[in-house]
């Protein structure tokens, strides 16, 4: 399956399910670093109050969520850099942002990057982007899985069940308690989640 049929065959919601499981990597200049996406939220354009392109905003910051499928998406806040892949026909201003990974892969190279231990490492999209060793906005534009930064869509592990919430952080509108943000349940590295929700045993994973 290519990039353009995994996002041209769905809407952004279910885009964002199905990238649970999936395998985030970045061929840093420190190496390979990565995960599996654990966490994200779906972001519907125009009509979504919370979305950086609502009632039509379209700004040179913003731009690359009018590009075409699978378009990177990347943007600041308070400091930190955060990462969304536009999902639909270009100039349909949707995206899903990416909220978690489950750290696979460089986890010593993601450690150096952001020193903090376990769950702390990546759970959070502001996390994640830094354990990974991005801190600019330079890929924008770029499509993923055509550079460095790679979604691998084809080798995706199965969630035993798919939780959703509103999503985390979002106060604008009639949209900040729309159930658009999805998670692996059970999965430690979900940002937020409890103790008593973590099983240790599978994380989530069938």
């Amino acid at each position: 399956m290519t990039i353009h049929n995994f996002y041209d065959s769905d809407t952004t919601d279910q885009i964002a399910k199905k990238m649970l499981g999936t395998l985030l990597t970045y061929d840093s200049p420190n190496g390979l670093v990565g995960g599996r996406i654990v966490e994200t939220e779906a972001y519907m354009g125009e009509r979504d109050s919370a979305a950086h392109a609502f009632n039509g905003k379209r700004t040179a910051s913003n731009e690359p969520l009018y590009g075409p499928p699978g378009t990177i998406y990347i943007y600041s806040i308070h400091g930190r850099y955060l990462l969304d892949v536009a999902t639909q026909a270009k100039d349909v201003p949707q995206g899903v942002l990416i909220r978690a990974i489950q750290p696979t892969i460089g986890q010593e190279i993601m450690y150096h990057n952001r020193p903090k231990h376990g769950v702390e490492l990546t759970n959070g999209p502001g996390k994640l982007m830094g354990a990974l060793g991005i801190e600019d906005k330079l890929m924008n534009f770029q499509i993923i899985g055509d550079d460095k930064l790679k979604i691998d869509i084809d080798n995706r592990l199965e969630p035993r069940q798919i939780k959703t919430s509103g999503r985390i952080g979002v106060s604008k509108g009639d949209w900040t308690d729309k159930p658009l943000r999805y998670y692996v349940s059970h999965n430690p590295y979900v940002s937020g989640l409890t103790k008593a929700e973590v099983n240790i045993a599978h994380f989530g994973w069938k």
